[in-house]
This record gives structure tokens, C-alpha cells and sequence, in this order.
């Protein structure tokens, strides 16, 4: 025991640091001058220094072993706080200090380029960069694949969603691929024969921002613990006791800011829902970025582009921007939020077409880390899968192989994470229904806290006690699988 104590107060520490840390790049990304840039950077890199040497400095793997030796006196929890701990050194100590050093160079230097290279719509300029980066995240991905037992892609992809298989997300993504096409073109034929009309004008944001305020809060966030801000790029940050949503808004389409304001909600609920007695501990931490994904999908997109809040929300959108005529109406807005387009920008793609953005990038690089596919092919290679995953393909690379940032910053396995968070949502969603025979009638009245409460207990107070597939199928009661998805979409798009 006196090992394991000692483990938790150096974690905790940690995660006090990380927290810390969380907050800072909350406010970089929202508030922060610019002038402040430079000071912000040094003030992260000796936060993430010092909480790099408390993870790896040498005695943690003595402590390490000798708790493990013993943990038959540790309680459940405490078994899987060792657990989780003991994945995270290995993860921080299997790679050598001047490969990370290196790694990090490399993803700065590149995320510059491809910034410009984007915008200029110029491959050939970011090229060597993604090689050299490629070529690092394969040295990355063997020495955390032999210490962690896995294949190197799976080493990778496991920063990201703990105990990743290959062998289960292509079973998924193979099901996913080989119904969806079908489906795709059924909705396209589908919604053509029923149009839907568009809503016109200016939507201040001040209003926009009221209502968004008020729906998350009849949801269930709590602004004694959060907030709202504007950002770039939407996202949800903060810690805990302190959950950061930001958006951006556009005064000629409030529905865009509104469902991504639903969906970071999704994200904070599960933030604030982790079990507080663990909170700066790795089994407190939320289980992986597949679960935190499926929380803001359940939210956004099984609940929030449902005909059910719909007809809740509609008078509500209605008396925030003054609206009237039959376009105002709950199933226009209704049809209006499940339109399905075939389009190239995964960032814009509906729930539908979604899955095959994320299919091909996974496709895409593994073939890449493996060897099959030179980066110089990438281009062509991508166009070649959106005409046979989507029938479409861009008109230039920058709606192309340029779009995402990710392996530009060495984020190597992190696309699935995306639709195995939409897989899951679906099956937590089915099975909420199940539990809760109200449910629907509830959301159509803005009532929230038996759905709230339902996935907090099965979800959220878990923290990281279970692996992913245990969380799933302690939930649900089945082991996470397509069928609940494919119901989703053919129910809603289709019925």
C-alpha cells in the first residue's frame, strides 16, 4: 500500500499540473492577446516538462511493481488507478527523450506549412514535411507497439482510445462500409422529393448566444461550473469543477453554432460527470476519446436533431430571432437539421455521409504507416476513395488531403475515435429508450434529467474503472456493435 500511496500522490500531482494546463489552452485559444503568445508557450512547454519528469522520473517504475506486486490489497478502484497508470508510463516512458524532442520539432515546423500550404492549395510544399513526420510516428508507433504488446498502428491510435484494436474497428468499419452506400443514396433520393426551405436573414449574435444559454442549461449544465465563449475553432476545455465551451457564431446561419454549442455540451456533461473522489487521478479521467465523442453525438445527435427537441425547441428559436411562417415550424426545422448532401469537408458532413470521411482517413493511414501508400501518392489516392466511398471527389487538394490538421500534427490514429464515438452514442441512446419507456415524450417537454441521470450513472461516475468495450456493454448490455447505428439511420432517414 505504501507504493500505491505513493503513486497517488505523485499522480495527483500530475493532474493537478494537467489541469492547470487545461486552463491555459482554454485561454489561448479563447481570450489570450496576441501579444501574449510567445510568454503562453513558454509558461506549456515547462508545465508539460515538469509533468513529463514527475511520469517518468526513475523510481515511478519501482513503485509501479512493487504496488502491482501487491495489489491484492487494493480495492477496485485503486486496481484500475494502477492500471491506468502504469499505461501511461509506459506510454511516456517507451519513447526516447530525442524522439520526442524530434517529434515535436518536426509537428511544429510542419503545422506551419500546411497552414499556408492549405490556404494556397500547395501539396507539394507540405510534402516533405508529412514524410519526415510519417517517418517519426512509425519509429513512434514500434517502440510503444513492443512495450505495449501491440501492432504500431494500434500503439498510436492507443494515446488516443485506450486497448484500440485493429481487428474490431475494421469488423465495424467493413459493416459501416458495406451498408451505407445503399443507405446514402436511398436519404439523397429520398429528401430530393421533399424539399426543404431555407431560413433567411440576419441572426444577431447576442440572441444567438441567449439561446444557446438557455438551452444548455435546461439540459443540464451548470454555469456555476462552466462557460460559454467564442473561439476559432469550437471546442471543449477547462477541467471538471471548470468546463470551458466555446463556439463561433455566424449571423446568416445560427443553426451551424447552435448544434456545435449541443454538441461541445455533450462533452462538458461528461466532464463535469466524472467521479469527484478520483478527480486527479488516471481512473477519474475520462475513458478514452471514442466515450467522449459518444457523449456529445448522444447529445447532439440522437437527442438535438430529433423531431422530439425540435418540437421542444421550436418555440424557443422561434421568440429568440422573432420568426414566423411555416419554415419556423418544428419539422421544418426538424428536416432542415437532418438534410444529407454528399460533399468532400468532413468537418460539414451530416451523420450520415460522416462515417465514410472517417473510414477513408483510417484506410488511408495505415496505409501509409505500413508502407503501401508514399505520402507523394496521397493525393490521388484520396480523390480515388471519396469517388468510391462518397462518389464525389474534390476539386483541389486543399478540399482534399489538405483539409485536416491531424497528421500534420502527428495526430496518427486519432480519426476513428469519430465514428466509434457515433456507434456507441446510437447503442447508449437504444438502450436509454429501453430503460426509460418516457423518454421521448420527456424530451419533447424539455425534460432532460432522466436521460442526464441515466447516462451518469452508466457512464460518466465510471471514469476510466472499466475499458471501453466493459463500459459499453455494462451500459447497454450488449457489446458495442453496428446494428444500433444502422437502425438510427435508416429510422430517421429512411422510415
Amino acid at each position: 500500500m505504501n507504493a500505491y500511496r505513493q503513486l497517488e500522490e505523485r499522480f495527483r500531482r500530475i493532474g493537478a499540473i494537467e489541469q492547470a494546463i487545461s486552463v491555459l489552452h482554454w485561454d489561448t485559444a479563447a481570450i489570450m492577446p496576441e501579444g501574449g503568445a510567445f510568454a503562453r508557450a513558454e509558461q506549456l512547454s515547462t508545465l508539460r516538462l515538469i509533468a513529463h519528469q514527475h511520469l517518468v522520473a526513475p523510481e515511478v517504475e519501482n513503485l509501479l511493481a512493487e504496488a502491482g506486486a501487491s495489489n491484492r490489497n487494493l480495492g477496485e478502484w485503486q486496481r484500475a488507478n494502477l492500471r491506468e497508470m502504469r499505461r501511461r508510463w509506459l506510454h511516456a516512458a517507451a519513447v526516447p527523450g530525442e524522439l520526442v524532442e524530434a517529434e515535436s520539432r518536426a509537428c511544429s515546423e510542419c503545422e506551419a506549412v500546411w497552414r499556408r500550404a492549405r490556404l494556397e492549395n500547395d501539396f507539394a510544399a507540405v510534402l516533405p514535411g508529412l514524410e519526415r513526420i510519417l517517418h517519426i510516428e512509425r519509429e513512434i508507433g514500434a517502440v510503444k507497439g513492443e512495450r505495449l504488446g501491440t501492432s504500431p498502428y494500434e500503439a498510436l491510435a492507443e494515446q488516443y482510445e485506450p486497448g484500440a484494436s485493429v481487428a474490431v474497428i475494421d469488423r465495424l468499419f467493413d459493416e459501416i462500409a458495406a451498408f451505407l452506400p445503399d443507405l446514402i443514396e436511398d436519404a439523397v433520393a429520398r429528401q430530393a422529393a421533399a424539399p426543404s426551405a431555407n431560413i433567411s436573414g440576419a441572426f444577431p449574435i447576442e440572441a444567438q448566444r441567449r439561446l444557446a444559454m438557455r438551452l444548455m442549461e435546461q439540459i443540464g449544465f451548470d454555469f456555476k461550473h462552466g462557460r460559454l465563449d467564442i473561439s476559432a475553432h469550437p471546442f471543449c476545455g477547462g477541467i471538471p469543477d471548470d468546463v470551458r465551451i466555446t463556439t463561433r457564431y455566424s449571423e446568416i446561419d445560427f443553426a451551424r453554432s447552435l448544434m456545435g454549442v449541443l454538441h461541445e455540451t455533450g462533452h462538458a456533461l461528461y466532464q463535469r460527470g466524472l467521479p469527484a473522489v478520483w478527480r486527479l487521478q488516471p481512473v477519474g479521467r475520462a475513458r478514452g476519446m471514442a466515450m467522449h465523442e459518444s457523449q456529445s453525438l448522444l447529445l447532439e445527435m440522437q437527442v438535438c436533431r430529433s423531431r422530439a427537441f425540435l418540437t421542444y425547441a421550436a418555440p424557443l428559436i422561434r421568440e429568440a430571432f422573432g420568426g414566423e411562417g411555416p419554415e419556423w415550424e418544428a419539422d421544418a426545422l426538424y428536416r432542415r437539421q437532418i438534410r444529407v448532401r454528399r460533399g468532400v469537408i468532413r468537418v460539414d458532413a451530416d451523420e450520415v455521409t460522416y462515417p465514410a470521411h472517417v473510414i477513408l482517413r483510417y484506410r488511408l493511414e495505415r496505409a501509409m504507416l505500413a508502407g503501401d501508400l508514399d505520402p507523394s501518392e496521397l493525393p490521388a489516392a484520396w480523390a480515388a476513395a471519396m469517388r468510391d466511398m462518397l462518389g464525389v471527389a474534390p476539386d483541389s487538394d486543399r478540399e482534399g488531403c489538405l483539409q485536416d490538421i491531424h497528421w500534420y500534427d502527428g495526430n496518427w490514429g486519432y480519426f476513428p475515435t469519430y465514428t466509434l464515438g457515433a456507434l456507441i452514442a446510437a447503442q447508449l441512446f437504444e438502450a436509454a429508450r429501453r430503460d426509460l419507456p418516457d423518454l421521448v415524450r420527456e424530451i419533447t417537454e424539455g425534460e432532460f434529467a432522466g436521460l442526464i441521470g441515466w447516462v451518469r450513472e452508466r457512464v460518466h461516475l465510471k471514469g476510466s474503472l472499466l475499458s471501453t468495450p466493459e463500459l459499453v456493454e455494462s451500459a447497454t448490455g450488449r457489446a458495442l456493435g453496428t446494428a444500433s447505428f444502422e437502425r438510427h439511420l435508416r429510422d430517421r432517414y429512411l422510415a
